[in-house]
């Protein structure tokens, strides 16, 4: 295994804006800061041929973007066409349904009946900068030797699997592969890169009676606010994690969970507003990372998710109950 090797700081912070260009291009949403740019010994060779020469970050890739003078996470999403092509877009989708053979059914919008294309036609602009193109090669080149995870919903699987839609391409048929072993997907491209990019089922980050991944209940869910344990045992020897957790939002503002550490035994189920339940799990997993997760060797990264949808449930509820008011009276 290769061990990793630490940039630096101008370094590690041009491969995190990087990273950020991909999340906001829609696409896996996150790298990581930690990126490998020595010259390492190639793993192996593919089909008894010479590996190609690494690609590595050039200085010109420094160059080309400045997160000190550009900030990737303000902009705007703006549309792609033949006539407004520049150095970081493209008049075409990095990959399509066709393209991909690892997409889950939901995600598959044109399969599933959508007509049209136009929705893969946006790409994120920021306020004052380009971003660089996406290149598979060169992702999977500063990723070399590398695990990273990604940890979460549907939101994060989508995100996942988009992220493997990008680079497999880049790797020969005979050097990559596909695992699905719930509640686990695991993409490897081997020969010159030995890159694992992983995704695990965790909705609630925390554990929950929804923790399997294909047969889980949607609306009656119990959550463990102070159980982190069993997933991170999976994840603490990933170099790179990404975390999220949309499901908290997703339907009424209060959630039935457990919380030994505060009352005592793990079976008394109390009702909380979400808000209150998803700050207890942020500390359980806050708590985890410190105690398991080493700063100078492995990064993590969180994808957060605005809860003010929660608003149009409570404007629904309130519409909904005065107008059933003014039917019976």
């Amino acid at each position: 295994m290769i061990q990793p090797t630490l940039l630096q700081p101008a370094d590690r912070r041009l491969a995190a804006a990087a990273i950020a260009s991909i999340l906001l291009l829609g696409s896996a949403r996150l790298l990581l800061d930690i990126f490998k740019t020595n010259h390492q010994p190639h793993l192996s060779t593919i089909h008894n041929k010479p590996s190609p020469p690494p690609i590595f970050l050039s200085p010109a890739d420094r160059r080309s973007f400045s997160p000190a003078k550009c900030n990737p996470f303000e902009g705007q999403w703006v549309w792609n066409d033949d006539h407004n092509v520049t150095s970081s877009s493209s008049p075409s989708p990095l990959y399509t349904e066709d393209s991909c053979p690892y997409l889950v059914k939901q995600t598959t919008c044109q399969r599933n009946g959508r007509p049209d294309g136009a929705y893969q036609r946006w790409r994120w602009k920021p306020a004052g900068c380009e971003l660089p193109p996406f290149e598979a090669a060169k992702m999977l080149d500063v990723v070399r030797g590398k695990r990273v995870m990604f940890v979460g919903d549907s939101v994060m699987r989508s995100q996942f699997e988009s992220m493997v839609c990008m680079v497999q391409a880049a790797v020969p048929r005979g050097a990559r592969s596909f695992d699905r072993v719930p509640p686990r997907k695991v993409f490897r491209a081997g020969g010159e890169w030995d890159v694992t990019l992983e995704y695990y089922w965790a909705p609630f980050i925390v554990e929950s009676i929804s923790d399997h991944a294909t047969n889980h209940t949607v609306h009656k869910r119990l959550v463990s606010l102070d159980a982190i344990d069993k997933h991170g045992a999976t994840w603490k020897e990933a170099d790179v994690l990404v975390f999220e957790s949309y499901v908290w939002w997703m339907h009424k503002p209060f959630i039935n969970a457990t919380n030994y550490d505060r009352y005592g035994s793990p079976e008394n189920i109390r009702e909380y507003d979400v808000a209150t339940a998803y700050k207890v799990a942020m500390e359980t997993w806050a708590n985890w990372l410190e105690a398991n997760i080493n700063p100078r060797r492995q990064s993590v990264f969180f994808m957060s998710m605005s809860p003010t949808h929660l608003w149009y449930l409570l404007i629904h509820h309130f519409f909904f109950t005065s107008a059933k008011l003014s039917i019976n009276l």
